[in-house]
């Protein structure tokens, strides 16, 4: 069974199209298990497997699940959608929010080692970081036709997987389910949401968009010539990917999803150019929620790791200090401190 409109939140960070360059090198295969050479901690190592979605299961989705290190039976399971299309979920396992990190050492000509991260989301939670959609890291699909993807398709395969995959772990029914994840995934994890609730986070380019040329000249990082000669012929660039892009605002569905009395996170690191805080904030505004806990600091062992704001709608938007695009991979300390905080229903 699907988890109940009751028990269902997301998190959402704004939307982009882009991830380390690492991920999409390394990790494009349809091999049918991880990358060999990677020698897992055994104490958090996670487990792997597929989920056939679609005609006849022609779609495959890989995933890695790390069951939480705090009360796994209690605590919340998380589904985490990595950004960038086509960038595996092994880059959300160990650049962001999972379990592990490369240990950063001198090349010395030997394979990468991964370390316990410090900072995982997995101390509150348990975490499905899946491939998708298919084709990427280790999905695959048996036939050309399943091969083709959209945003509406890979919102109704996510929603497939996770109904799946609770039947195939039924030990998680009862649990708190959330959706995330950053980047191009804040274009689809609204309706993701909203599709687990019909029962069947870029979220508004107009507004983003338009913001960051002000944000680069409002940071000094181009001129006020340029600034002036860019005004009113600033375009988004074609990345002309593989790919339907169908969904070019997610407000409808954050509406309806406040409508349902859902909690969400909103977050932007303040020194992202490519998706600005002030493109965020004025879609968010465009909601037209009331405050509710007006523009204040909050703060990780006693410094301001960024501003915060609560919306009548249970929505929390929040900027994360010094953060970059992908936020965690900047501060990945001050990012589990709010999603800690966040996900345990406290104020930041």
């Amino acid at each position: 069974m699907a988890p109940g409109p009751g028990r269902v939140f997301y998190v959402l960070c704004v939307p982009c199209v882009n991830l380390l360059a690492l991920c999409s090198f390394i990790f494009f295969s349809s091999s049918s298990h991880s990358p060999s050479w990677i020698r897992w901690p055994t104490s958090l190592s996670p487990r792997e497997g597929y989920v056939g979605v679609g005609e006849k299961e022609k779609a495959q989705l890989f995933y890695y699940f790390v069951k939480s290190e705090g009360n796994p039976v209690d605590d919340p399971v998380v589904l985490w959608l990595t950004s960038g299309l086509g960038c595996s979920a092994l880059s959300g396992l160990v650049y962001k929010i999972g379990s592990m990190n490369f240990e950063i050492v001198e090349y010395n000509g030997s394979l990468p080692s991964l370390v316990l991260n410090p900072d995982s989301g997995t101390q509150v939670a348990s975490i499905i970081f899946v491939d998708m959609p298919v084709g990427t890291g280790f999905s695959y699909a048996t036939t050309t036709e399943a091969s083709q993807s959209s945003d509406f398709l890979q919102i109704q395969q996510a929603y497939v997987f996770l109904r799946k995959w609770l039947i195939d772990h039924p030990e998680f029914i009862t649990n708190p389910v959330y959706v995330d994840g950053d980047s191009f995934s804040g274009l689809t994890v609204p309706g993701v949401v909203a599709n687990i609730s019909y029962g069947n986070a870029a979220t508004d380019p107009l507004f983003e968009n338009n913001f960051e040329i002000p944000y680069a000249f409002g940071h000094a990082i181009i001129s006020y010539e340029l600034y002036q000669g860019s005004i009113g012929t600033w375009q988004r660039c074609n990345y002309g990917l593989p790919y339907a892009h169908q969904i070019f605002r997610s407000v409808d569905d954050h509406l309806y999803l406040s409508e349902k009395g859902y909690r969400s996170l909103v977050y932007s690191g303040d020194h992202d150019m490519m998706v600005t805080y002030l493109g965020t904030q004025a879609w968010i505004r465009a909601l037209n929620f009331s405050i509710i806990d007006d523009w204040r600091s909050w703060h990780v062992e006693n410094q301001v790791a960024g501003y915060t704001r609560t919306y009548s709608n249970k929505m929390t938007f929040a900027t994360v200090k010094g953060g970059g695009h992908t936020a965690p991979e900047y501060k990945p300390h001050e990012c589990f401190a709010m999603f800690r905080s966040w996900i345990s229903g406290e104020p930041l």
